[in-house]
């Protein structure tokens, strides 16, 4: 029994052998690129590592270097995810079950072609309108809850700050989110919308039963997407960030924190020698972060499922 069922699930006809191989060969490419960026990134980064702070142009030792970069990466990333989250799981939602038919067109065209813009024109949004008003934003939080770290101020005078730039990449990273939430919505079996809706549910306890359960692990996956997506994005944090490469939480200082990709983009013209290491060196860190970032993701899903359909 066990011979006849491996012969049945060989492909035999020479169209399934083709699509078998070329399958195989599109999951090997994807592997065998993955491991020569890392590669790369590996050998051309000791060196930086390694380097002592009078052979670089930053002055000081790679681990120095890097944790503010780190920092302001990670920190740009989670304040972009936590302002798109709920907008796009709302805008999604609405799009999905609350729409009129030709609206809900509209809108989800409207989404994927915010997706497709390219990053350099967020850049311009961001530094020559999006910061100019908030600068008296800023300065209200500043007087009003300027008790608090994150808004102690003195505020920024052109408004180029870390949560300028983690605005533009929340604009950014909405599309991706609201596309992929809303075609998971929208795959929520009926007969579970109506059950809740038989039972005396609003139509906002309908959503909360019997859509966002089913469509949480998809949820989870676009959030990772997004996730990866502000922390790789480069022009337009670096055209919108004023960055200062130090470590705070002052979110409307002038003195803000950078980004890897952004710091990368603005200084490798200008490196040389082991300062290029060094540059290559922190791209390895963000590679690294990306991959941790969506391999917890995955776990995350994966652990979703199981808990799923263990209830």
């Amino acid at each position: 029994m066990q011979s006849t069922a491996r012969k049945r699930s060989t492909p035999t006809r020479p169209g399934d052998r083709i699509f078998r191989g070329t399958s195989i060969a599109a999951a090997l490419t994807i592997l065998a690129t993955l491991a020569g960026v890392a590669l790369f990134l590996t050998i051309e980064g000791i060196p930086g590592v390694l380097a002592s702070p009078d052979e670089v142009k930053h002055g000081t030792t790679f681990i120095d270097y890097v944790v503010p970069l780190v920092f302001g990466t990670l920190l740009a990333a989670v304040l972009a995810l936590a302002l798109a989250i709920p907008v796009a799981i709302g805008v999604a939602l609405y799009i999905s079950h609350y729409a009129p038919r030709r609206l809900a067109s509209t809108l989800g065209y409207i989404i994927d072609l915010l997706a497709a813009v390219p990053s350099v024109v967020y850049g311009v949004w961001g530094i020559s309108f999006l910061a100019t008003a908030l600068v008296p934003v800023y300065s209200w939080l500043e007087r009003t809850l300027g008790f608090i770290p994150l808004f102690a101020g003195p505020p920024s005078a052109t408004g180029r700050t870390i949560l300028t730039a983690s605005i533009v990449l929340a604009v950014m990273v909405l599309p991706v989110i609201t596309a992929l939430c809303r075609e998971i919505f929208l795959q929520t079996p009926r007969l579970h919308e109506e059950a809740a809706l038989a039972l005396g549910a609003t139509r906002w306890e309908m959503a909360r039963l019997a859509i966002f359960p089913y469509a949480r692990s998809g949820i989870i996956s676009a959030s990772m997407l997004g996730l990866g997506r502000a922390l790789g994005e480069t022009m337009a944090v670096a055209m919108v960030l004023s960055a200062s490469g130090v470590i705070t939480f002052n979110l409307i200082s002038s003195t803000n924190p950078s980004t890897i990709a952004a710091n990368i983009a603005l200084t490798f013209n200008e490196a040389t020698g082991l300062t290029v290491n060094a540059l290559i060196a922190s791209g390895l860190v963000l590679f690294l972060i990306t991959f941790l970032v969506n391999f917890a993701a995955r776990a995350i899903v994966e652990r979703r499922k199981d808990f799923s359909g263990a209830n």
